[in-house]
């Protein structure tokens, strides 16, 4: 019981970790996109894999409170709000993404640019803080 507790959290940490890689790296391509319909293409490769790893942190936190016989504790809590906001986030981000790929539009990509930034810095401050907060406890 023990052995799948402790590969369980390995997985979760990894997921964490790689989902840390997938913001920084929507950030970069972000940072880098100079046409919408480039970055809109791109997006949809990259959207559905941070839902899938987002929904790999939840479930493999959700085997380890069942293992914990569903203890509550106030970082399991945090950790269950941060995943909300984070799946909130991302689709605010996609649907503004939608909704600003008229490129007719003067000035579409740069606005979307700035909401995109913010959504994802408040992101990654999230999956730090909490990541560095559960280090220290």
């Amino acid at each position: 019981m023990e052995a799948m507790y402790t590969t369980g959290l390995n997985i979760h940490y990894f997921g964490v970790i790689v989902l840390m890689g997938v913001v920084v790296f929507n950030i970069v391509m972000l940072s880098l996109s100079h046409h919408i319909i480039r970055y809109a293409k791109r997006m949809r490769i990259v959207m559905p894999i941070s839902g899938s790893l987002i929904a790999l942190i939840l479930f493999t936190g959700a085997v380890m409170m069942a293992a914990k016989h569903l203890a509550f504790t106030f970082s399991n809590i945090a950790m269950i709000i941060i995943a909300i906001v984070m799946i909130i986030l991302e689709a605010k981000r996609y649907k503004t993404l939608k909704r600003r790929t008229d490129i007719t539009q003067e000035g579409a990509f740069v606005e979307y640019k700035k909401k995109a930034f913010r959504f994802l810095g408040i992101e990654m401050v999230m999956l730090l803080g909490m990541s560095i907060w559960m280090m220290l406890i």
